[in-house]
């Protein structure tokens, strides 16, 4: 869809359209993007992808984005919803240059839960690395089959069809900004009971497991918009796809 620019020169609000309605068995998409040095870009799309059952072949999507050197991007897909019986495969690989910044999130919804449906066979794989040079900032590997026992354990997902990672990588946030972060997750009364955040060397990371999508994006919305007013001062709007 034609980028535009709701708070002025920067950032790019860019959202990727899929013309097909969703991912059949067998299906492979994959997307480049590339940010030039200094810009700024908020990446989106238009509505939930849907990954329908298969009876063999693997669905797949590869993308691979270079944030060069003091370029930030956002990368904000909807939420994937996957079908019980699907065989899906993402991955997603960002370089990231010196002085370059990526928030990425997530949101994968096991089963079409409004009909009471459950992610009871198939499976599900995420790949995401993020690396500068050749030094490895983020890595993160995540698969479930429907016949795993870690889809009901309390240590897995507890029985949740919902889960989310949010990881903001190539900028470390002081303990005062984690502190107001924190605050300001707890003042949207969101429930604090299957959400983590934490930091590590590179980053941080947000994770959410729970029964809303809904909630996931609220929750992962509250955590980019603070992180916006920490860093530039202003709190962005919401991208008018997303309503």
């Amino acid at each position: 869809m034609r980028s535009h620019y709701p708070e002025g020169p920067n950032p790019c609000y860019t959202t990727l359209v899929h013309t097909a309605g969703g991912m059949v068995g067998g299906d492979q998409l994959s997307q480049t993007i590339a940010l030039d040095p200094n810009t700024r870009a908020l990446v989106t799309t238009p509505a939930a992808a849907k990954v329908y059952q298969s009876i063999g072949p693997t669905s797949t999507v590869q993308t691979h984005i270079a944030v060069r050197s003091g370029a930030a991007l956002e990368w904000f897909p909807q939420e994937t919803i996957v079908f019980a019986g699907a065989r899906y495969h993402q991955s997603l690989r960002v370089d990231l240059a010196e002085g370059a910044t990526v928030l990425l999130w997530d949101i994968t919804r096991f089963g079409r839960s409004a009909r009471g449906e459950t992610f009871s066979h198939g499976s599900w794989a995420s790949d995401v690395e993020v690396w500068q040079g050749e030094r490895p900032l983020w890595i993160d590997r995540q698969m479930l089959t429907g016949e795993s026992t870690v889809r009901l354990s309390p240590a897995g997902l507890n029985g949740c069809p919902v889960i989310g990672t949010l990881a903001l990588v190539g900028y470390l946030p002081t303990a005062t900004e984690i502190s107001i972060l924190k605050d300001s997750v707890t003042s949207q009364q969101i429930s604090l009971a299957n959400i983590g955040i934490t930091t590590g060397l590179n980053g941080l990371v947000c994770r959410y497991r729970g029964e809303s999508s809904q909630a996931a994006r609220q929750f992962f919305i509250t955590v980019w918009q603070q992180l916006r007013a920490l860093r530039y001062g202003k709190i962005p709007p919401v991208p008018r796809v997303w309503n």
